[in-house]
């Protein structure tokens, strides 16, 4: 069984990026460590980085390791209060499912139910607000107001996808607990706009997007590199490089699951996108640290948070006119 950590207020800040934009093929066997990154590696200097390549996350700053996880609302993961919403497309692993597109008939505000009737935290209310902040962002309007949701703090991603192949626009979060109102205002536009890997999202993108908000809990240290399961958890692995460097690098729960991948070729693919360069045993495997987590995820189509605010008088108080979707279509 996993020791239970918590990653909370007083960890690091830190970003990095979640999931996928091609399914790359892995090079040579799976000891080969799969496709290379192209993201910010952590170093154990606290800063900020993104996800590593097109394949997902990328790796960033360590995380401190502090006291046990406290549970509140059922949910174990960051120190601290959490609570919730509703509506959209719910993923609460173990069932990290994709998304629709369209519109969704059930987007309502009122709380939502995940997996064993257990009250969902994540909502389609935060993805509206995503898009709000996004939106007001790039027409020059005021930003929004404080929204409704629960402010407690989550460690938390924003992930952005486009078109009808939903390709990653830009995928950026954090592993230290933030307010959700502060959190999402803040790496919505950091994962819109400042990903290293993309240009800077265009008024013209919106109609084709689709925003994912992720919110991270369960988070447990594990002792051996395999005690976890594909397509339930997210795991995060510490390492030393060629050099002595220590090094960080994280999937989200859906990754390795929509790769196609095994234990090992997520290991080793978390491996090249953190940096190491050398061949991978199974030897250097059994030196990695490595922490297990969940998430829930909740993903809205533009046309869906349109209809959400068009037909359920969204009340995020943004201060200007809802935008007709035919406009944007």
């Amino acid at each position: 069984m996993g020791r239970k950590r918590c990653v909370g207020a007083d960890c690091s800040k830190m970003a990095a990026g979640c999931c996928g934009v091609k399914k790359q093929k892995l090079s040579g066997s799976p000891g080969s460590g799969g496709p290379g990154g192209v993201g910010a590696a952590g170093s154990g200097v606290i800063g900020t980085g993104h996800c590593g390549s097109d394949l997902g996350i990328g790796s960033s700053a360590t995380v401190a390791a502090t006291a046990n996880v406290s549970r509140v609302n059922g949910l174990g993961g960051p120190g601290g209060n959490v609570s919730g919403c509703s509506g959209g497309t719910n993923v609460l692993s173990p069932a990290p499912a994709g998304y629709t597109s369209g519109l969704s008939p059930n987007l309502s505000p009122g709380p939502g139910l995940g997996s064993g009737g257990r009250k969902m935290i994540v909502s389609a209310e935060m993805c509206c607000f995503c898009f709000d902040v996004l939106y007001s962002h790039l027409y020059g309007y005021q930003p929004p107001r404080t929204p409704r949701f629960t402010n407690d703090p989550y460690p938390l991603f924003v992930t952005w996808k486009i078109g009808r192949d939903k390709r990653l626009r830009g995928c950026i979060g954090t592993f230290s607990a933030m307010t959700l109102h502060s959190g999402l205002r803040e790496y919505t536009l950091t994962s819109a706009l400042k990903d290293s890997r993309f240009p800077p999202m265009t008024r013209d993108e919106l109609p084709r997007l689709f925003c994912s908000v992720s919110l991270l809990t369960n988070f447990e240290d594990v002792g051996d590199y395999l005690e976890w399961e594909v397509g339930v958890h997210g795991i995060r692995i510490e390492f030393f490089n060629e050099k002595g460097s220590k090094r960080t690098a994280t999937y989200l729960p859906e990754v390795a699951k929509e790769q196609g991948w095994d234990h090992i070729q997520t290991i080793d693919s978390l491996l090249r996108k953190g940096g190491y360069k050398a061949p991978i045993t199974n030897d250097f495997r059994k030196t990695i640290k490595l922490t297990r987590y969940r998430s829930e995820k909740m993903t809205l189509a533009y046309a869906e948070y349109i209809s959400h605010r068009q037909h359920h008088h969204y009340q995020n108080g943004i201060g200007h006119p809802v935008p007709s979707y035919n406009h944007y279509s």
